[in-house]
């Protein structure tokens, strides 16, 4: 019993899946994931954000989809064998999120995670939790909650904080 009471006040590991967008590589907490599926056809809804692509039927719920890389003006989207479609369970609430393709699942220590820098107006860092190192490797740790349930996304409902 005395080894688990040393092993919970060390800080958690946690899991991040990792995507590209463009040049850059992102991650965002693996447990919000419910699963990756490929790139198809989505239904156009009129009057919507231009970074929401349209709806699709998964498995009788119709979810929508939004494209990342618009969403950040990342230049056109391309859809090709690589482009995938993350389904998230946000506050109990499915969305898809449409990215140019995914790297890994990879597991970050605290001392591992540093903070994002600020970026003044250009960048909306709100989003960033922070930003993993791994080697020479670097990902942009998104807090997918709170991007997703922000006012300009329209999604989903404030989450209770």
């Amino acid at each position: 019993m005395q080894e688990n009471s040393t092993s919970s006040k060390e800080a958690p590991v946690r899991e991040f899946l990792a995507f590209k967008l463009g040049d850059e590589e992102y991650g965002i907490d693996i447990l919000k994931v419910q699963e990756i599926r490929g790139y198809e056809a989505v239904t156009r809804i009129a009057n919507a954000p231009e970074f929401i692509k349209g709806v699709i039927n998964l498995r009788g719920i119709i979810i929508p989809v939004v494209d990342m890389r618009i969403k950040f003006k990342l230049g056109e989207p391309v859809y090709d064998q690589f482009t995938v479609v993350i389904i998230l369970n946000i506050g109990g609430r499915i969305v898809g999120m449409v990215v140019d393709s995914v790297s890994d699942v990879t597991t970050l220590t605290p001392e591992q995670v540093k903070p994002a820098p600020e970026m003044g107006t250009a960048f909306n860092s709100d989003y960033i939790t922070g930003l993993g190192t791994i080697d020479e490797r670097m990902l942009i740790l998104m807090d997918i909650d709170k991007l997703m349930s922000s006012g300009e996304m329209g999604l989903i409902e404030k989450l209770a904080s």
